[in-house]
């Protein structure tokens, strides 16, 4: 019998398309892992009742993924879908128990945050420094100058306000995930960069109510003086992180990971790292001190005799 001729699978299928409401795009992942499995049981033991499905033969099937060499992640989420599906067979009366409920995932492998060398970061800004100014040229080096300098999130900067910055204490505030402030300093540099673009901006785009008020005080705007919108920035800062680098990945948050490492690689104190980023948790923030590691580990096989 054919994995998805069996009417469990079907029905299982169908809750998750008219009961949840998966996307269809997630309903055929489901469906091809059920495939995958359903095909190993059949090729293996057979036209195999729901009942006679146990964890040794689920941990057969996920050794041999594993021999294939798939991602952790990727074998995470067969054991997803697999546990799902059996979920649904308990909810229907169909099992008493679940096949999945020995089988432990494996951990997946943590991913260093990918950043840019302190020398490719100066050359970088000192590109967009020198280059002409017209706007999208004087956005893109905002939004990199600004993203680095403070390490904000891109949905913090364009949403940032002008009244958010405080020029006499070198300071802006910011709001963060879960409408939690956090003050992050700033150069004097930064804010003689700040103060000039608002000047430019003013001079260019004058937004006035009906009182002569303006009426908008969004820091960073697009060429037309409208607010910037998170495709624009992304598209800009990846164009100019693509032109000034080989990273795989050129999306802002790499600026944010370049603003922490280069923190913790100059000695910042981790708690103090965690606050700048606005992390709710150590956990989050000591990833980086694995880049950290590694550059000492660089620089001891470099310096000590017993290397």
């Amino acid at each position: 019998m054919a994995a998805l001729s069996r009417p469990d699978i079907q029905s299982f299928l169908n809750y998750l398309k008219f009961e949840k409401r998966y996307s269809h795009h997630t309903i055929i992942s489901y469906e091809t892992d059920l495939r995958e499995f359903f095909g190993y049981l059949d090729s293996k033991y057979g036209n195999l009742a729901l009942k006679n499905i146990n964890h040794p033969i689920v941990r057969g099937w996920l050794a041999g993924l594993k021999e294939q060499r798939l991602t952790s992640k990727s074998v995470n989420r067969k054991i997803s879908t697999l546990r799902s599906f059996f979920k649904y067979q308990l909810r229907t009366g169909k099992l008493e128990v679940s096949p999945m409920v020995s089988v432990i995932a494996p951990k997946n492998a943590k991913r260093l945050p990918v950043f840019i060398k302190e020398q490719e970061t100066r050359e970088l800004i000192n590109t967009l420094s020198n280059a002409s100014e017209d706007w999208k040229t004087l956005n893109a080096k905002m939004l990199i100058v600004m993203l680095y300098s403070t390490g904000m999130r891109i949905s913090e900067l364009i949403n940032l306000r002008e009244r958010q910055l405080d020029s006499d204490r070198s300071q802006i505030k910011v709001l963060g995930k879960g409408n939690k402030e956090r003050i992050i300093p700033v150069s004097r540099e930064m804010v003689k960069n700040i103060d000039e673009y608002r000047r430019l901006k003013k001079k260019e785009f004058v937004r006035k109510d009906s009182f002569g008020e303006k009426t908008d005080d969004v820091l960073l705007v697009t060429e037309k003086g409208k607010k910037l919108y998170p495709k624009y920035a992304y598209l800009l800062v990846r164009k100019h992180l693509d032109e000034a680098g080989t990273l795989d990945k050129k999306s802002p948050h790499v600026l944010r990971h370049t603003f922490a490492t280069h923190l913790m690689n100059g000695g910042a104190d981790l708690n103090a790292v965690k606050e700048l980023l606005g992390h709710s948790s150590l956990a989050s923030t000591q990833v980086y001190t694995h880049n950290s590691i590694e550059k000492l580990k660089n620089v001891y096989k470099k310096a000590h005799p017993k290397a």
